[in-house]
């Protein structure tokens, strides 16, 4: 089951801190079809925000299609995100565990680390050629790239 929590110092609401953590929760394979999520009740309580947060939040999830809503048994997970090898998924998970205590070792804060991750996301190539979206001033895989001198 997962463990929400909620991140007061944060400029997102907290409904939307709840929908991103089961949306990464499905993401990553910690969340599957047919998990239970928290009692709207369990959640007020362990992160102290106001029901009607809550349920904002299930019924964010349940019109995306992610959780359903069943009368007197609770809410559960009914939909998926990614198709993402659960074991690639562990390794990765593993390999940035390692390359966060880096970072923290380094100073690094939160913010930092969100900041240095979305610049990563939005500048690495193969983002791009992924989506196919190279920019006219980009130049093509392997152009530009100096011969040594005497190299064939």
């Amino acid at each position: 089951m997962i463990n929400f929590h909620v991140d007061r110092s944060s400029s997102v609401p907290a409904y939307a801190q709840l929908v991103r953590q089961v949306r990464e929760g499905l993401r990553i394979g910690t969340l599957r079809p047919g998990d239970r999520l928290p009692t709207v009740r369990s959640v007020v309580t362990s992160c102290t925000v106001n029901p009607t947060t809550v349920l904002k939040a299930y019924r964010e999830l349940e019109l995306s299609g992610l959780v359903e809503a069943r009368q007197g048994a609770g809410t559960f997970v009914s939909g998926t995100l990614g198709h993402a090898d659960p074991h690639v998924m562990a390794r990765l998970r593993g390999s940035l565990a390692r390359w966060l205590g880096q970072a923290r070792a380094a100073g690094l804060e939160d913010e930092d680390v969100q900041a240095l991750l979305a610049s990563v996301l939005v500048d690495h190539p193969a983002r791009r050629a992924h989506a196919g979206d190279r920019t006219p001033a980009e130049p093509a895989p392997g152009a530009g790239v100096e011969k040594e001198e005497g190299a064939a």
